[in-house]
């Protein structure tokens, strides 16, 4: 699995991952949409920590270098 994030697009995915997952995170009346918030932030704290994420390699994008 080779690195596809940058480094702005690394720290952007932390801090998204940050706030949908602390307590300012926003809150909405169906449950199914605070799971998919707390899924997607979980997602972005991830690919944040390991610098790859499967949507870039399958569209072909490649932040590494910027």
């Amino acid at each position: 699995m080779k690195q596809n994030l940058g480094k702005v697009d690394r720290i952007l995915r932390f801090a998204l991952a940050f706030w949908w997952l602390g307590p300012l995170a926003p809150s909405y009346g169906a449950a199914w949409a605070n799971a998919l918030t707390a899924i997607v932030g979980w997602i972005a704290l991830v690919e944040s920590f390991i610098g790859w994420c499967w949507l870039h390699t399958s569209l072909g994008i490649h932040t590494k270098n910027q």
